[in-house]
């Protein structure tokens, strides 16, 4: 009664703090008759008025400092386009990062950035990254949240010239949601990077008693006469794939299937879009990273990468969710867990200044195995609701469920964030869940998931405390959790220092402590760290810490205490690189053991020209008994990617990845064009090689590799915007 009767209180407290909260007068941006040419060239009169934005101040490492060379950004539209423009000097331009790459890729390059919130309500972000070559990212910021899945059609080129460069962008206003509305208010934060100072500079200046929250802190922007569009999209693909497997020595078809799909996308109003999908096309062109994959406690997480469901999925982050090192909240909807969707339908955007909505359904395919058990199709169906509060705080709600024979899993609770100060952000949880599975023999399981978070950050010291209780039975089929049946509570401090040198720029001290309660075998574990942050020198970042941990499984008690390191920095415009290293305490679950083991990990990305990237990353674990020091496991993974970018259309990709423990070699080559998001052609083929081979009667280990399997796919998709 006490856990529902606080829930109920903090709810009460968010209403009353529904109010609005924008202070700064709206700029005017210049409207065009004659759009500007998009090539990174800046000779027309509208980039060279006094309507620019200049003064640009740090806030990475430190706040408002200057960097040693100057940067200006416009703003100007039409009614169907927003262009936005940079000049930014460099007195050595030798020195700017700047690759030819695919897009998304161009994070360690010098890039401009806006930021801007196209209904001007403080909830989220669209974030468009340029670097000097005109290499597009695009990403979308919404619950302290950056998702980098999301792909916009917008257009943009760039210059480097004897005194820096200049970068052009233009948005159709068809690619984004804003209000319908006339005239459209929105807001903007200009930001630049400089690969070799590791600095970023905004533009308004960013307040050091406000930290990073960009919300508040945006510069409000008017557009009289825009055009409200009714966007209709139709995606049509066609995709080709073949999969072949060694049987009995020889490699035999298991898979020939050409197929195709289609996906919609409408939009109703210019704030609320519908997009609809059949038999949609999933294969990941981008093969995800292999990841050290015994010993595990949970199972291995992996980031969304599908377009269809990319667009509005920051929009499911469920408030204190993910909110410290310990929580096992990771995400309430984790789209992966979708596997081989027949159809799918979503609904997002805004019904109302104050609404956003989400409903997203998918008919996913059951696997073969499993049909006699749970039928052929899971029915997933989420809905998301969230109401604006006092500058980016908000009230949500949400719903998930997951639909089988012989099976169903429901989850439903409200959530909220509320700025309670310029600084600080309280985040607040209240989730039920009930699941039944015949064939598993759970019947009807109730269980609740509540959490509570509130955290500040400033210039000088950022703080937080969290606290969760997560029942034994809370279940939720379409989110990422590591664990239930247990109560946390934990707490950290940041304090940071700024020393008066060119070199040791910034240092971080963080300090950390939680205390968790296994409530299924009445036992308290604890975890405590102490960590240094220090920014060196231009580029370089270290981290050194150590912690004394424990660990509660199966009722016994585990010491996971440790030690790390980590370096990451960049040498010059063609060379950056990460190491770290984890001396650590584990438990080894299988056994039921107390080990240790170390952990190295290193990542190498060497430039041989613009249009040439390398990568190296290594991962090495392993693994001793404590009692007698025997070997459990040692665990390598060494994978090459090599990409010749053409141009910022097309390239071709070669990755080699060798599990040493599992004595294997896999290859995928790739060509890949696309055009914009959307309009692309894919080809790809890769094999899977092993120490193995077959002797007539069964398979036996080889001293050579032998193909074990082979795999061939295609795509072509083409864009029609009406």
């Amino acid at each position: 009664m006490v856990r529902y009767l606080f829930s109920t209180a903090i709810y009460f407290f968010f209403f009353i703090c529904i109010t609005s909260a924008q202070t700064a007068d709206p700029v005017i941006p210049v409207k065009l008759s004659v759009a500007p040419v998009i090539d990174g060239v800046l000779d027309e009169d509208v980039w060279n008025d006094s309507n620019g934005f200049s003064g640009f101040r740090s806030f990475i490492p430190d706040f408002g400092k200057e960097i040693p060379f100057g940067t200006t950004a416009w703003i100007s539209y039409d009614a169907e386009n927003i262009y936005f423009a940079f000049r930014c000097y460099d007195n050595e331009p030798d020195k700017i990062r700047a690759s030819v790459d695919s897009r998304d890729k161009i994070r360690k390059d010098d890039w401009v950035c806006v930021n801007f919130d196209s209904f001007n309500d403080q909830q989220s972000l669209y974030c468009i990254y340029v670097n000097p070559n005109g290499i597009q990212m695009d990403t979308r910021f919404a619950a302290g949240n950056e998702d980098i899945g999301m792909d916009l059609v917008w257009y943009s080129a760039g210059r480097i010239n004897p005194d820096g460069y200049t970068v052009e962008i233009k948005l159709p206003l068809k690619s984004i949601r804003f209000s319908h509305r006339d005239p459209v208010m929105m807001s903007f934060f200009f930001e630049r990077y400089v690969s070799r100072l590791s600095t970023n500079v905004s533009w308004p200046e960013l307040d050091p008693e406000r930290g990073y929250a960009f919300f508040g802190q945006m510069q409000p922007a008017r557009f009289d006469g825009v055009r409200h569009y009714k966007l209709l999209e139709i995606l049509p693909a066609v995709t080709y794939s073949y999969r072949g497997e060694q049987t009995g020595g020889k490699i035999t078809t298991v898979e020939n299937k050409p197929d195709a799909g289609l996906t919609l996308k409408y939009c109703i109003t210019s704030q609320l879009v519908l997009d609809a999908t059949v038999n949609p096309d999933f294969s990941q062109v981008e093969a995800d990273a292999g990841q050290v994959d015994v010993n595990l406690r949970y199972q291995l997480f992996y980031p969304e990468k599908r377009p269809f469901f990319q667009e509005g999925n920051e929009t499911f982050k469920v408030g204190s969710t993910g909110s410290s090192s310990l929580d096992p909240i990771a995400a309430l909807v984790h789209t992966r867990n979708i596997a081989n969707p027949l159809a799918g339908l979503k609904v997002s955007g805004k019904t109302g200044a104050k609404n956003s909505l989400s409903l997203l359904y998918t008919a996913d395919r059951v696997a073969i195995q499993d049909t006699s058990l749970y039928g052929r199709y899971a029915h997933m169906p989420v809905l998301r609701y969230k109401r604006s509060l006092k500058e980016d705080g908000f009230l949500g709600l949400i719903a998930t469920s997951v639909l089988r024979e012989n099976s169903y899993n429901y989850v439903y609770g409200a959530d909220a964030n509320i700025r309670t100060s310029k600084s600080s952000l309280i985040e607040f949880h209240t989730l039920f869940s009930n699941t039944n599975d015949t064939a598993a023999a759970i019947d009807n399981k109730s269980g609740h998931a509540i959490g509570i978070s509130y955290h500040s950050e400033q210039r000088n010291i950022d703080y937080a405390i969290t606290a969760k209780d997560i029942g034994r039975y809370f279940t939720s089929h379409t989110g990422y959790i590591e664990r239930t049946g247990i109560s946390i509570i934990s707490g950290s401090v940041t304090p940071r220092l700024y020393p008066q040198s060119k070199f040791f720029r910034r240092f971080d001290f963080g300090l950390f402590t939680g205390q968790t309660r296994d409530n299924i075998y009445d036992k308290w574990e604890t975890y405590n760290s102490v960590t240094v942050t220090g920014f060196l020198g231009g580029s370089v970042r270290t981290i050194i810490g150590g912690n004394y941990s424990t660990e509660v499984y199966n009722d016994k008690l585990f010491n996971t205490s440790g030690f790390r390191f980590l370096l990451t920095g960049n040498a010059g415009t063609k060379l950056d690189g990460t190491f770290s290293y984890v001396r650590r305490n584990a438990a080894y679950y299988a056994g039921l053991s107390q080990a240790y083991g170390n952990s190295i990990s290193g990542d190498i990305r060497y430039l041989p020209s613009e249009k040439i990237h390398t990568q190296l990353t290594v991962t090495y674990q392993d693994l001793f008994l404590k009692t007698d020091r025997e070997k459990i496991f040692d665990y390598l993974l060494t994978r090459m990617k090599i990409t010749y970018q053409t141009n910022k259309y097309l390239y071709f990709r070669g990755i080699l990845e060798y599990n040493d423990f599992r004595k294997s070699l896999s290859t995928d080559l790739l060509a890949s064009f696309t055009y914009i998001p959307g309009t692309v052609f894919h080809v790809g083929y890769g094999f899977l090689s092993e120490y193995r081979e077959w002797d007539g009667t069964d398979y036996i280990e080889s001293n050579r590799l032998h193909e074990m399997k082979r795999g061939f796919f295609l795509k072509i998709s083409y864009l029609f915007r009406l």
